[in-house]
């Protein structure tokens, strides 16, 4: 059985991860269901979740094949660079230098393309059915990806699978109860806290798959992810915009 130290952190990182994507995802499929109501925006949905399953299904006794260094080695690069350019993009954001992600903007757009596409086709129920299921496909695959990177490495799939799937299940049950976009989620700080976190994931599997452990084992997880919040939060302070001096 996993112990705390173990399984906390996939968990985390997986849940924080799968929260900011399930809501990008749950954003669209909101805006289809407003223009031709729930059948089709659920149907798409969940068409996308069975090709999703497919493929999990499909990946997991493919990567018992790989030698266990090579997928920690080649998932810890990958893990990293996702964690960097998510890390940046928050840094960025926080620092005022990027404009804040807005669910609401999203959600009126989506619906305003969603009404074009469905006006100017003649299967309004499939339009609309298809572009719910490509918003769950594309975010479900980067969950599947976050789930694989997070888990794959140590056998950490089952604690990595609850966290996404628990996150699926709050924003599912928040987003239907309120039927509005999830605007007051605070995606940008989930996506500062997600960088952080694979980030130190993809240096400790990159380091374990090159042969060399970390001191503490597992536990070296919350000391890496300490010190990436910490350069970032560094960054933050040195990249924000400074107001000009008033002049006397």
């Amino acid at each position: 059985m996993l112990d705390l130290a173990t399984a906390a952190p996939a968990i985390g990182a997986a849940f924080v991860a799968s929260t900011v994507e399930v809501v990008e995802a749950f954003t669209i499929v909101l805006a289809v269901a407003s223009v031709r109501g729930w059948r089709p925006a659920l149907s798409g949905a969940a068409a996308a979740l069975g090709v999703l399953a497919v493929v999990v299904a499909s990946l997991g006794p493919l990567l018992s094949l790989i030698p266990l260094h090579i997928l920690q080695l080649v998932i810890g690069v990958l893990l990293l660079l996702f964690g960097l350019g998510w890390l940046r993009k928050a840094v960025l954001r926080a620092a005022g230098l990027m404009a804040l992600h807005d669910e609401d903007a999203i959600y009126a757009r989506e619906s305003s393309r969603i009404d074009l596409d469905v006006q100017s086709a003649g299967a309004a129920n499939g339009v609309a059915a298809l572009a719910s299921f490509q918003a769950v496909l594309l975010e479900g695959l980067e969950v599947v990806f976050i789930v694989l990177a997070v888990g794959a490495g140590r056998g950490l799939m089952i604690p990595a699978s609850i966290g996404a799937l628990a996150a699926f299940i709050a924003v599912m049950a928040i987003g239907l109860l309120v039927r509005k976009p999830l605007a007051k989620v605070p995606e940008n700080t989930l996506k500062f806290a997600v960088g952080v976190m694979l980030s130190a994931f993809g240096v400790f599997w990159t380091s374990e798959g090159l042969g060399a452990p970390w001191p503490g084992a597992d536990w070296a997880l919350f000391g890496l992810a300490g010190a990436f919040l910490i350069v970032a939060l560094a960054l933050v302070a040195l990249v924000r915009p400074r107001p000009e001096a008033v002049a006397p």
